[in-house]
């Protein structure tokens, strides 16, 4: 493999969960310490899948958030290495007056949707590990209301409970220094 397509693979993630498949393209820039990710989802199983890549009602209704776009993850870090997330979390408690309800697309089984981020690493210090992790979970009609058509993506409110049930599909560790994904 010529050099700048080996270069480009280690950028790219391919992972599975059950019944969903993740592709993600890290591309770091270390002088603006921003990461963007562009990423696939496919829907391996039989029926539909949420994806909770679009933040929750809260953020959108106090206008922290655009209704459709995708939400900026939320971020841990541990020992030098960074965490992002995208999924459903759980009711907060105690409860707020206005919770922060989770917000997700609908993929059909056999289908695909795709996304792209950008997100500038808080601290002082460059990061030595990232990972994006995606929340996922089988759509169950009861736990999904008021859909609401944001151009051409549908956007679901989602019950807590899926928080809990909710599988996160994550990426391997993308090393700063090795500029590739650990093992690749």
């Amino acid at each position: 493999m010529p050099a700048d397509r080996a270069s480009a693979a280690a950028h790219i993630a391919r992972v599975q969960g059950r019944g969903v498949a993740l592709e993600a393209e890290f591309a770091y820039a270390a002088s603006k310490r921003v990461l963007t990710v562009g990423y696939r989802l496919h829907n391996l199983g039989d029926g539909p899948l949420a994806v909770f890549d679009r933040g929750d009602r809260h953020a959108v209704a106090t206008g922290r958030q655009k209704a459709g776009a995708i939400a900026a993850p939320t971020v841990q870090t541990e020992s030098g290495d960074v965490s992002l997330s995208h999924a459903a979390p759980p009711l907060p408690r105690p409860a707020p007056t206005l919770p922060p309800t989770p917000l997700a697309i609908r993929v059909p089984a056999g289908a695909e949707t795709a996304g792209r981020f950008e997100f500038a690493i808080p601290g002082a210090d460059a990061p030595k590990r990232l990972r994006w992790c995606l929340g996922v979970a089988t759509f169950e009609d009861g736990d999904f209301i008021a859909p609401e058509s944001v151009g051409e993506v549908e956007i679901w409110r989602a019950s807590f409970a899926v928080a809990e049930r909710q599988q996160l599909v994550c990426t391997p560790w993308f090393d700063i220094a090795a500029n590739a994904f650990a093992g690749q």
